[in-house]
């Protein structure tokens, strides 16, 4: 039961991990190189896509999606989504989808004359899913080395943990106070009635003469 117990804990905390990694914001320091616009046909990967954007029609099948490509300070290449998430999840309420798209075209650079931008974003970007992190802003930063704190995630992270804390505090003081003194008062009667028929079997087995 331990085994079985310590196990169940260790999926619930890497969801919950793998959630928050997804859904909460990072920054790429990255060059960009070229933006686009391509037709996406939605299949088994349709979960890491957002809706459509805001006023369009939505269609299931497939629709235009803007993309932002660039490259980091070591060379690797970063594909970017650009697409709207309106107010539904994650709650980035990013209506600005074509002027995103219009400010990553205006920064486009070359490795000769390197402009750096700090890409917001949140997802993954994973070859083999075909699915790619959405872009929610860009801003101008001072060169490839510059330092960026997490300052959100900090933030919610220790909240997170705080109100997790704060819940499991009170839950093992409930447990102590209401549930295992019930549970103990179940067992002794259980074992109360036990007791009262077997001696009451007792008085029905012969007596030695």
């Amino acid at each position: 039961m331990t085994y079985i117990k310590w196990t169940f804990w260790i999926v619930i905390w890497a969801l919950l991990a793998a959630f928050l990694h997804y859904t909460l914001p990072q920054r790429d320091i990255v060059r960009i190189v070229g933006t686009e616009n391509r037709r996406i046909d939605f299949g088994e990967n349709s979960i890491f896509w957002a809706a459509p954007d805001s006023g369009t029609a939505v269609n299931a099948v497939n629709r235009d999606v803007f993309f932002i490509q660039a490259v980091r300070a070591n060379g690797r290449p970063m594909v970017y989504r650009n697409e709207d998430t309106g107010s539904g999840w994650p709650p980035y309420f990013k209506f600005d989808t074509a002027n995103l798209q219009t400010e990553a075209e205006d920064s486009v650079s070359t490795a000769a004359a390197p402009r750096w931008f700090a890409v917001r974003h949140y997802g993954w970007r994973n070859e083999f899913l075909t699915i790619y992190p959405n872009a929610v802003s860009i801003t101008p930063v001072d060169g490839p080395d510059v330092t960026l704190i997490p300052w959100f995630n900090i933030v919610f992270l220790t909240l997170l943990l705080a109100l997790v804390w704060g819940v499991t505090v009170r839950w093992r003081r409930f447990k102590a106070r209401r549930i295992t003194p019930a549970i103990d008062r179940m067992d002794m009667a259980v074992d109360e009635r036990r007791a009262g028929v077997s001696r009451w079997l007792g008085t029905w087995r012969k007596k030695p003469r």
